[in-house]
């Protein structure tokens, strides 16, 4: 339904620009302040300091309504995109640049911890705020886990930091016991989705492993980004980061998060955001880069073995061009 309300919208939007430009009312004035409400994400992620700076208050406003008034105007190319779903969005414009069954919910394997992230950090208001790691959170989170242990006590940074780089089942589950009732967090984990505008998605479980009811669409991942990168920068400093070393402390053993996206360490402007993997799911990533003060966000769902390399695919060709329309050059 609303993948056919957009659709209207754009179509009428479409017919209104070619009239107005008939006329002589369009000036460039549109595109600059379309660009003026676009997404502005950190250019330097990982110099975050997340014990200096308060995560600033969610915009439930903001609902990152993308548009499609590029495609309606450039019908987009045939890639080599192996994924069952994928969606390329400019977000300095919020234009979708490219798509392929972006409204069905399905699987999304850990990129769900995208929002158990930002409703973490809602939760615990500070990232130094100390978790104790149940046992209950240290079962049943194979193949991806952090390695905590029963008992140890860590800050929501270095479980965040075992979230984003190990994807670590065991640290979601941790974030999600730890602060309120797990039952809680998987209703807030639902009711942040709702308060901004997923409209595809809901949510049985904080780790993204293979549920009844978990989905997500790949809409819906690139606004989850979209927010993430816009409302939650420490979150996204995390996600750019290659390596952290967690020293042992009386609390915890030392850790030694590496991160799974392989898209950091071979593209060039890349900034995050996640990757994941399970049977129903198949290989997925969401893929933040900057170039020359460009943002995009490349979703990829359903594509074993071949989500980084459709990412790098349809951020290529997002680079190459830039969604304005040619009425309005």
């Amino acid at each position: 339904m609303r993948g056919r309300r957009r659709r209207g919208r754009d179509r009428f939007v479409v017919v209104a620009t070619i009239t107005l430009l008939v006329a002589g009312g369009v000036t460039s004035g549109f595109v600059l302040a379309s660009r003026s409400a676009g997404v502005i994400l950190a250019a330097q992620h990982t110099s975050v300091d997340t014990n200096k700076h308060a995560v600033p208050p969610p915009a439930n406003f903001d609902h990152f309504d993308f548009s499609n008034l590029w495609l309606a105007v450039n019908p987009q190319p045939s890639l080599p995109i192996h994924g069952q779903a994928a969606y390329l969005v400019d977000l300095d414009t919020r234009q979708v640049m490219w798509a392929r069954d972006p409204e069905t919910s399905r699987a999304p394997a850990s990129l769900t911890k995208l929002i158990t992230a930002m409703v973490a950090v809602d939760d615990a208001g500070s990232l130094d705020r100390t978790v104790i790691v149940t046992k209950e959170a240290t079962t049943t989170v194979v193949p991806s886990f952090m390695g905590i242990s029963p008992g140890e006590s860590l800050t929501v940074r270095e479980l965040l930091d075992g979230l984003f780089l190990d994807s670590g089942n065991d640290a979601a589950e941790a974030l999600a016991r730890g602060i309120v009732p797990r039952d809680r967090f998987v209703r807030q984990m639902n009711q942040k989705a709702k308060s901004i505008g997923l409209t595809a998605s809901h949510f049985v479980n904080p780790s993204g492993l293979d549920a009844a009811g978990h989905g997500m669409s790949a809409h819906d991942l690139a606004h989850a980004a979209a927010y993430l990168d816009q409302y939650y920068p420490e979150l996204a400093g995390i996600a750019a980061t290659k390596d952290v070393a967690i020293v042992a402390t009386p609390q915890h053993k030392a850790f030694y998060p590496h991160n799974l996206n392989p898209m950091l360490w071979s593209y060039a402007g890349a900034t995050g955001l996640k990757t994941g993997l399970t049977g129903d799911a198949g290989g997925c990533i969401v893929a933040t880069a900057t170039r020359d003060g460009r943002h995009l966000i490349a979703v990829v769902l359903n594509a074993t073995l071949h989500s980084a390399a459709d990412a790098t695919v349809l951020l290529n060709y997002g680079f190459s061009i830039k969604p304005r329309l040619s009425l309005l050059s």
